[in-house]
């Protein structure tokens, strides 16, 4: 009895820290300004040893990502979690530190879970229950992680057209182009908050003092869309050879919006290939029930003989 209510007090406690953790992850304080100041101080205070990217200190969160980038291979995993953290969208400071502890938080409950489920079985099912636990532990918050970064991807996708032409209008009033990013930033703030961030970050980086190719290549590595790649290309080459910036634009929306009803075209053609599948597994054996049961049922009645009244 003891063993059962210590087990749904960690059970709690495990929810409720996952639960903390994702809260932190997804409140947003972005600073952009304050993040590239931090960034040149720790330029001015880079060590004498190179290749360092992560040193202990700095709170439990920060000493726990550095222990973790000492065992070999997870720092490879850090790399890639932390891009793929900023490609969703989730800037926070803390935001990598937070997801990996939850990730080894979840993992080890779901093998303490696995474990107490299976305390009265043999060792082979326990076994298979403890790999099974482990796969689903370590895979179902990546798969997470990457529908997010899929669904904000749609979501620059999707504001792109619009905000591209109010950029290219903005820009034929006479303005900079970084007031005029600002200005559109704040029009898309309600309807595209998350492309609307993302110049607000670009914007900031330029005021920082940080060279403007340099930020919107920061820009493409945090999207990796290749349509915002081709738009900083372009702002970029229309800046260095004196083209015009706001008539360029406004061709680059048309490309962008004929795009996205190619997209659209594409996934209405994918649609019936996609349904053939429920089709099939769930409607049609439904169907086959449905017309030729009760005449399956009137043969097998009638070849048993046992002809009943009608």
């Amino acid at each position: 009895m003891e063993g059962t209510v210590l087990f749904f007090l960690l059970t709690f406690a495990t929810a409720v820290t996952l639960l903390w953790s994702g809260y932190q992850i997804f409140w947003r304080q972005e600073d952009p300004l304050a993040d590239r100041l931090e960034e040149l101080q720790a330029h001015a205070m880079v060590s004498s040893k190179p290749g360092t990217r992560r040193r202990g200190g700095g709170g439990f969160l920060n000493s726990f990502l550095y222990f973790l980038s000492l065992i070999p291979g997870l720092d490879e995993y850090l790399n890639d979690t932390e891009r793929e953290l900023r490609q969703a969208g989730i800037r926070n400071k803390q935001a990598l530190a937070l997801f990996v502890f939850g990730h080894f938080l979840f993992l080890m409950a779901m093998l303490g879970g696995m474990v107490y489920a299976q305390r009265n079985n043999d060792l082979l099912q326990k076994a298979i229950g403890l790999v099974a636990a482990f796969v689903l532990g370590w895979l179902l918050p990546n798969q997470i992680l990457h529908r997010l970064v899929r669904r904000y991807r749609s979501k620059l996708q999707a504001a792109l057209p619009d905000t591209v032409d109010l950029l290219g209008i903005v820009l034929g009033t006479g303005l900079g182009l970084d007031q005029a990013m600002g200005r559109v930033a704040e029009e898309m703030r309600f309807i595209y908050p998350e492309l609307s961030n993302e110049l607000v970050t670009v914007s900031m980086q330029v005021k920082a003092g940080q060279e403007r190719s340099v930020a919107f290549q920061q820009l493409v590595r945090r999207t990796g869309l290749e349509d915002v790649k081709s738009l900083s290309a372009m702002i970029i080459q229309s800046e260095r050879f004196g083209t015009s910036l706001s008539q360029a634009l406004k061709v680059y929306a048309d490309a962008l919006r004929t795009r996205r009803r190619l997209r659209a075209e594409a996934a209405v053609g994918k649609a019936g290939i996609k349904m053939l599948f429920p089709i099939v597994l769930f409607i049609l054996p439904a169907l086959f029930i449905v017309t030729l049961g009760p005449g399956l049922i009137t043969v097998l009645r009638d070849l048993k003989g046992g002809i009943g009244p009608r």
